[in-house]
C-alpha cells in the first residue's frame, strides 16, 4: 500500500463506520429535504473508501474535504432529529479523525481547523466566486454556501476567474492553488494588482499546508489561507469576516468619489470667482484661509474697454450684459493661459496680477505677451458682437511691475485673496493713459521683460497722487509672441 493509502488506514474504519450508518439511514434522509447532502456525502465516502481512487495526496486531500464538508452539513441538518443520533455521532467522529490525520510532518503544527467552533454570530449573503478546478470541490462550496444565501459564481481555472471578475461584481474569492495552467498563486497575483479588484477578500482553500506557502500567499495579499479539508463553521465566519472588509471598504470608496465630485465641485463654482492656483490653496493647505499677505514683487495688468460709458448709453442692459460677457469670457481665457491671476471684474474693466499667487520669474515677459494675446482676441470678441447685433469694441491695457503685499484680506466671515500697495495706484494712472487698442508699460516693467520687447517711448507724464512723473512705453510686440 502506497504512504498517503498508509496515511489513511487509521481514518478507514472511521469512514466504513460513517458509510454504515448513512445507507442504514439513507432511505429515510432520502425523502427529506436532507436527501443532497446525504447523497453527496454517500459519494465522497465511496471515493475515500477506493483505493483506485486516490493516487497523490492532492486526491486524498480533495476527497477528505468532500467528506467533511458534506458531513458537516448533515451534522448540522440532524442536530435536533433524535433518531439519527447515532448517525451525527458516527459522522463527528469521522469529521475529527480526517482533520487530526490531514497533516504531516511537515505541515504546519498547529492547524486552525481542529476543534468545536461556534456558529457564527449574523450571517451576511454576498457574490462568492469559487475558483478551483475539481468538480467535487466545487459543488460542495456551491451546495454549503447557497444555503446560506449566498449568490456562487464558478471558475474552473485560473483563467476564466479573471474572466468572471471582468464581467462580474464579486465581494469575496475562494481560490485553489493547484491548477493546470494559470495557478491560483499568479491569479491571486493579478487580482491584487489590479486597482479595480484589489479590495476584494481572497481567501486560499487549499491542501498546500506548508507555512512557506501561506506565508508567500499572505505576501502576495490573501486576506486568509484555509487547509484542506476545511472547517464549514470557521470558513462561514472567515467570510463573514471578508464581507464586511469589503463592504467597508466599499463604503470607503463611495465615500472618497462623493469627496472627490465635492471637490471638483467646489473647484468649478469657486473656480468661477477664483483662480484654480488660489482654490487649489484654499483646498489643500489648512493655512489657505488664514488672513495676512506677505510682500511679492508682481506684474499687475488693468485692461477695459474704451468709450464703454457710450456704449451703455446706446444699448439696452440685456445687450450690454451679452457684450461684456462675451468679452470678459474671452479676456479670462487668455490671461489663465498665461498664469496671470484674476483679482476681480470692475464693471468693463479687468485687474490681473502675474506673479502670484504663485511664484514666476518671468510674470513681466508672460504679462506683455498676454496683452498681445488679449488684443488679438479681441478680433474674435468683435465677430461674435457683429452677429448679434452689437457693436465692436476696443480696449486699452496698462501693465506695471512692482512690489505690492498679496494675500487673504478682509474679516473671518468676508475675505478674498487680492493685493495692495502704491504699484496698484500707479497701475491705474497708465491705464488712465491708454488710447484705443493701446498697449502701456511702465519703465519697470519694460526693464523686467527683458529685451525681448519691442517698445517705443510714449512719454513722461505726472500723475495725480505720484511723486515722480511715469516714464511709459507703447509695446510693438515680443520675440516669442503668443
Amino acid at each position: 500500500m502506497s504512504q498517503f493509502h498508509t496515511f489513511t488506514e487509521d481514518v478507514l474504519s472511521a469512514a466504513r463506520a460513517a458509510q454504515t450508518a448513512l445507507n442504514r439511514d439513507l432511505s429515510s434522509l432520502s425523502k427529506t429535504e436532507f436527501k443532497l447532502e446525504a447523497e453527496q456525502l454517500n459519494l465522497a465516502l465511496a471515493w475515500l473508501l477506493s483505493p483506485q481512487e486516490i493516487s497523490s495526496r492532492h486526491d486524498l486531500l480533495n476527497h477528505a474535504t468532500g467528506a467533511c464538508g458534506y458531513a458537516e452539513m448533515l451534522i448540522e441538518d440532524l442536530c435536533d432529529v433524535a433518531q439519527h443520533q447515532s448517525l451525527i455521532a458516527d459522522l463527528e467522529h469521522l469529521v475529527r479523525l480526517l482533520r487530526a490525520n490531514s497533516s504531516s510532518e511537515h505541515d504546519i503544527e498547529t492547524s486552525p481547523l481542529s476543534g468545536t467552533l461556534e456558529q457564527p454570530k449574523t450571517q451576511r449573503a454576498g457574490r462568492i466566486l469559487v475558483v478551483d478546478d475539481q468538480e467535487p470541490n466545487r459543488a460542495l462550496l456551491r451546495d454549503m454556501l447557497e444555503r446560506y444565501g449566498h449568490n456562487i459564481f464558478i471558475a474552473k481555472s485560473g483563467e476564466s476567474a479573471l474572466e468572471v471578475l471582468q464581467t462580474q461584481v464579486i465581494d469575496v474569492i475562494l481560490l485553489d492553488l493547484s491548477m493546470p495552467g494559470m495557478g491560483g498563486k499568479q491569479v491571486l497575483a493579478q487580482v491584487k494588482s489590479n486597482e479595480n479588484w484589489r479590495a476584494i477578500p481572497v481567501i486560499v482553500i487549499s491542501g498546500h499546508q506548508e507555512m512557506a506557502n501561506v506565508v508567500e500567499c499572505i505576501e502576495l495579499g490573501a486576506d486568509d489561507y484555509l487547509f484542506k479539508p476545511f472547517n464549514a463553521v470557521l470558513l462561514r465566519a472567515r467570510i463573514n469576516a471578508g464581507l464586511e472588509r469589503k463592504n467597508w471598504l466599499d463604503k470607503e470608496a463611495l465615500y472618497l468619489e462623493q469627496l472627490k465630485s465635492r471637490e471638483a465641485f467646489i473647484r468649478a463654482t469657486f473656480g468661477r470667482y477664483l483662480t484654480d492656483d488660489i482654490v487649489a490653496d484654499i483646498l489643500e493647505k489648512p493655512e489657505g484661509l488664514k488672513l495676512g499677505g506677505d510682500a511679492r514683487t508682481v506684474t499687475i495688468m488693468m485692461a477695459d474697454i474704451r468709450g464703454f460709458t457710450a456704449i451703455s448709453d446706446r444699448h439696452s442692459p440685456e445687450q450690454v450684459v451679452s457684450l461684456l460677457n462675451t468679452y470678459l469670457a474671452a479676456m479670462t481665457e487668455v490671461i489663465m493661459a498665461y498664469g496671470g491671476t484674476i483679482d476681480e471684474f470692475l464693471g468693463d474693466a479687468i485687474l490681473a496680477v502675474f506673479g502670484a499667487p504663485k511664484d514666476d520669474p518671468q510674470h513681466a515677459l508672460k504679462a506683455v505677451q498676454c496683452a498681445l494675446a488679449m488684443q488679438n482676441a479681441v478680433a474674435d470678441v468683435n465677430t461674435q458682437n457683429m452677429s448679434s447685433g452689437l457693436p465692436s469694441i476696443e480696449t486699452g491695457i496698462a501693465l506695471n511691475t512692482g512690489t505690492v503685499v498679496a494675500g487673504n484680506i478682509g474679516s473671518e466671515r468676508r475675505a478674498k485673496y487680492g493685493f495692495v500697495g502704491s504699484p496698484m495706484n500707479v497701475t491705474a494712472r497708465i491705464e488712465d493713459l491708454c488710447d484705443a487698442n493701446e498697449i502701456l508699460i511702465s519703465e519697470t516693467t519694460r526693464v523686467a521683460a527683458g529685451s525681448g520687447v519691442s517698445t517705443t517711448l510714449k512719454g513722461e507724464f505726472a500723475a495725480k497722487g505720484i511723486e515722480q512723473k511715469l516714464r511709459v512705453h507703447t509695446v510693438i510686440n515680443t520675440d516669442d509672441k503668443a
